[in-house]
C-alpha cells in the first residue's frame, strides 16, 4: 500500500497530515509513504526528518497523487494554482482520501459532487463518532482543543481593552465579559483560556451535561430555553432543532449578548449545517468594539453575517470567520492530527488493504463518497438529495 502526504495549499494552512514520527510507524507496518517536499516546513517538520524515517520525498504533487492508493490531507481538496488544476483532478478512481471534508457545509457541496464523480472514496474526519474505541482517531476533538485555545487568544488580541480586571493609579478597569455558545471540546477550552486571561465567563449550551461541565470551569450559565428531550441526540450530541426552538434560543440570547465583549461561537450538530444563533440584528445590538469568533464556520457558522475565511468589522463588531485556527499553532496541532490519522488508518487497513465494513459505526459515520455516489446522510440532506 502507498500513502501520499501532499503539501497543504489552503492559504495560511501550516499543518501537514503526517510527522516523521508517524511516518516511522507507517513504514514499520510495511506501508510506503510519499511526502511532498516542503509539506512539513511551516509546522517545523523538515524533509530530512521525513527521509530519515523512511519516507520517499516527491517534488511534483501530480506524481504523488498518481502513485498513491490513499491520500492523507488536513483540508478538503482545492484548486491548485501552481498546477492550474483542482486537486481532485489529480486523483484517480478507486483512490481513498481521508481529510476534513465537512460535506454538509454549503461551500463544499460542489467539491463533494466532484469527488463522487471522480470515483474517489472520501472519508471525512469530522464524522468520527465520539465513542470510546474511536477516541484515539478523533481528529475533530484534537483540532477543537486547538481551536478553542487559539480562538480565544485571537479574540483577546482583537479587543481594544484589557481582558482582566486592572487596578491602576488612575482607576479600575472592569474585566471583559466572555460568552461561549456551544461548550463542547472547543468551547470548554475557550472558557478555560478566557478564565486564565481574567475574563468573567458565561456559557450557553442546549445540553445539560455540557452546561454542568461549563459550570465546573467557573462559567455563569445562560439558559437556552430548550428542553433536554429535544436538545440531546444520539451519543450525547446536540440535535438539529426545529426552527421554532432555534428562534426561542435566539430570544434568550438577545437580552444577554448586548452586555458581552467577546462571543465565542462553537455550536455544532454532527454532520449538519451549523445553526444560525446570532442574527445581524443581534450583532447591531452588541457593544462597539466587541468581538465574535465563529469557529463553527467550517459547517456554515453560527452567526448570520460571518464571512467564511475572513475577519471583518461589521456594525462596529469584529467578526472572525477564520477557517484554519488550529493551523495557527501548527507544531502542536500537526502532532495531534498526525497521531489521529495513524490510528484511523491502522483501524481501516487489514492485510495491507483498506476494508470498509459498511455496518461499522465508525465507517458509516465518516464515509462521504463511494461507488461514484454521495452516501453521507448530512451532506445529502443539506444538498436536498
Amino acid at each position: 500500500m502507498i500513502i501520499g502526504i501532499p503539501k497543504e495549499i489552503m492559504q495560511g494552512e501550516a499543518r501537514v497530515a503526517a510527522t516523521p514520527e508517524t511516518v516511522k510507524k507507517f513504514c514499520k507496518d510495511g506501508i510506503t509513504i510519499l511526502v511532498e517536499s516542503g509539506a512539513g516546513e511551516k509546522s517545523h517538520y523538515y524533509d530530512d526528518q521525513y527521509r530519515n524515517m523512511g519516507a520517499e520525498m516527491v517534488y511534483d504533487p501530480e506524481e504523488l497523487y498518481r502513485r498513491s492508493d490513499l491520500i492523507l490531507k488536513v483540508k478538503e481538496p482545492q484548486y491548485n494554482e501552481s498546477k492550474d488544476k483542482h486537486e481532485i483532478d489529480m486523483m484517480h478512481e478507486g483512490q481513498y482520501l481521508i481529510t476534513f471534508i465537512h460535506p454538509a457545509s454549503p461551500g463544499n457541496h460542489s467539491m463533494v459532487k466532484k469527488l463522487a464523480a471522480a470515483g474517489v472514496i472520501g472519508l471525512t474526519l469530522d464524522g468520527i463518532p465520539r465513542i470510546s474505541r474511536a477516541q484515539n482517531m478523533d481528529a475533530l476533538t484534537s483540532m477543537s482543543t486547538c481551536a478553542g485555545y487559539k480562538g480565544m487568544i485571537m479574540a483577546a488580541n482583537d479587543l481594544s481593552f484589557f481582558m482582566p480586571q486592572m487596578f491602576t493609579a488612575v482607576g479600575m478597569l472592569k474585566p471583559a465579559n466572555v460568552l461561549v455558545i456551544g461548550v463542547g471540546v472547543a468551547g470548554l477550552q475557550a472558557l478555560a483560556t478566557a478564565k486564565r486571561l481574567g475574563a468573567v465567563t458565561y456559557a450557553m449550551d442546549i445540553r445539560p451535561d455540557a452546561v454542568e461541565q461549563a459550570k465546573s470551569l467557573g462559567a455563569k450559565v445562560i439558559d437556552s430555553g430548550v428542553p433536554a428531550e429535544i436538545a440531546v441526540g444520539e451519543g450525547g450530541y446536540a440535535n438539529k432543532l426545529p426552527d421554532e426552538w432555534i428562534q426561542k434560543e435566539r430570544e434568550h440570547l438577545k437580552g444577554v449578548i448586548k452586555d458581552m465583549d467577546i462571543v465565542f461561537l462553537s455550536a455544532l450538530v454532527p454532520g449538519k449545517v451549523a445553526p444560525i444563533l446570532i442574527t445581524e440584528d443581534m450583532v447591531k445590538d452588541m457593544k462597539n468594539g466587541s468581538v465574535i469568533v465563529d469557529v463553527s464556520i467550517d459547517q456554515g457558522g453560527n452567526c448570520e453575517i460571518t464571512t467564511p475565511g475572513k475577519k471583518e468589522v461589521k456594525h462596529n463588531v469584529t467578526i472572525g470567520g477564520i477557517k484554519n485556527i488550529p493551523g495557527l499553532i501548527p507544531t502542536s496541532s500537526t502532532w495531534m492530527f498526525a497521531q489521529n490519522m495513524y490510528n484511523l488508518v491502522n483501524y481501516l487497513v487489514k492485510d495491507g488493504k483498506i476494508e470498509l465494513d459498511l455496518n461499522d459505526e465508525i465507517i458509516k459515520s465518516i464515509l462521504v463518497t463511494n461507488n461514484k455516489e454521495i452516501v453521507h446522510a448530512g451532506a445529502k440532506e443539506a444538498m436536498g438529495l
